[in-house]
């Protein structure tokens, strides 16, 4: 399968920035300037156009276990900051790269930046979280990890002569300790003088790829699923309610597509379409999704509009546009009275209507901390007075009956 990997992780990317601006009111687009300024370090450093595309990758997925690691937090006793050493600060990262290093095994690129993810909290002097010395940490990790540190400690939108100045005050201050010296002098060199509104999102996304070719890679449906799962991982971890339910439409949409007799490329894009179908909900509000109550209409309001936020996330990958509108479209019905466009039957495709009835199926049987799954047979007599109804297709009701009622 044809692939612009990048444009994918950068899009992912993008939707764990509003997870981050929620609970830690970073500016949106981080990552992309933690990948920029990385590359460009890395470009001065000598590294190929290949390399500097892995480590973009790398560098724009460095959080992506954050959604998973603030419900680990949540599980934990409450922990002070101010109580705790700062050994047992750099300690708690941790679980963060341990986490987002294991997703990062599901990308297809994961050979060539092993271990960038795991340790790009590792400090110069061996104070990081896992006690690294600087010649114990990979190249890519420590170019991650300076972007990382320069980002979050200065407001990077406007670098004036002021700003830049307090930047290398605070870069020459923190040699040797944090960064190392060659960290601090492949900076000067990428960046010798203020950079202005260089790093002013949303510019900085264009500015990335624009920095770097456009490559259409071929991946085996091995590959693309792989990273269809770590992305459905990543989505679900956002509300403790649902953490597998993008995961289990993919499953549910790849195995009746195999049923239809659609060969496996075509299943591959529907399994890749019902992993990516909630990514908008990495912009609604937590407590929202994880309200145990039944919403407000306000509330459901704005839950309604994960739907938009996922097209508006999705819809800059390039050559992914049947997929994009398969999993954007899971809440469009038949009759015209879905969201978010009123698309009507003639407009949704049968992959459409595939990944909008894996959704309900999947959301009508599994279980939930408030309701429990309801059998097999129960879902789909629901379903089929959805049918009646001419919400949602007979055909896929029957076909998912059949599939999964054996």
């Amino acid at each position: 399968m044809k692939l612009y990997l990048n444009d994918m992780l950068y899009a992912i990317s993008y939707a764990l920035d509003n997870v981050e601006r929620e609970y830690r009111h970073v500016e949106l687009f981080h990552a992309d300037r933690v990948a920029y300024i990385a590359v460009q370090m890395g470009r001065m450093a000598g590294l190929k156009t290949d390399e500097l595309l892995d480590l973009a990758a790398a560098a724009v997925m460095h959080d992506n276990a954050f959604t998973e690691y603030i419900n680990y937090l949540d599980k934990l006793p409450s922990m002070m900051a101010e109580n705790l050493t700062p050994q047992e600060l750099a300690a708690a990262k941790r679980p963060h790269c341990e986490m987002g290093e294991r997703n990062a095994q599901y990308l297809p690129c994961y050979s060539r930046i092993k271990n960038a993810i795991l340790y790009h909290h590792e400090n110069a002097d061996g104070s990081g979280a896992f006690g690294k010395m600087e010649s114990q940490t990979p190249f890519y990790a420590r170019l991650i990890h300076f972007s990382d540190e320069l980002d979050n400690t200065f407001s990077l939108d406007n670098v004036d002569d002021k700003q830049y100045g307090a930047i290398l005050k605070y870069l020459e201050e923190n040699n040797g300790k944090i960064f190392g010296d060659d960290m601090v002098r492949l900076f000067k060199a990428a960046f010798p003088s203020p950079t202005g509104a260089l790093f002013n999102a949303p510019r900085i996304r264009q500015l990335l790829q624009c920095d770097l070719p456009h490559v259409l890679g071929e991946y085996s449906d091995d590959d693309v699923e792989g990273l269809g799962t770590v992305i459905a991982h990543i989505i679900d971890h956002k509300s403790h309610f649902t953490c597998t339910h993008s995961l289990g439409i993919a499953k549910t949409a790849g195995t009746l597509a195999g049923y239809l007799g659609y060969d496996r490329e075509k299943a591959t894009r529907l399994y890749l379409a019902g992993s990516l179908h909630d990514v908008g909900k990495l912009t609604i509000p937590s407590e929202i999704l994880e309200k145990p109550d039944r919403l407000t209409k306000l509330e459901f309001d704005v839950m309604k509009t994960h739907a938009i936020a996922s097209w508006n996330i999705l819809r800059t990958i390039d050559g992914m546009d049947d997929v994009v509108e398969w999993a954007c479209f899971h809440h469009e019905k038949l009759n015209g009275s879905g969201y978010p466009f009123g698309k009507t039957a003639k407009e949704l495709s049968p992959q459409s209507r595939i990944i909008a009835c894996a959704d309900i199926y999947q959301a009508l049987t599994e279980d939930r901390p408030y309701k429990e799954g309801i059998p097999h047979k129960e879902a789909i007599r629901t379903m089929m007075g959805m049918v009646k109804d001419g919400l949602i297709d007979a055909q896929i009701v029957i076909a998912l009956d059949a599939c999964f009622g054996r």
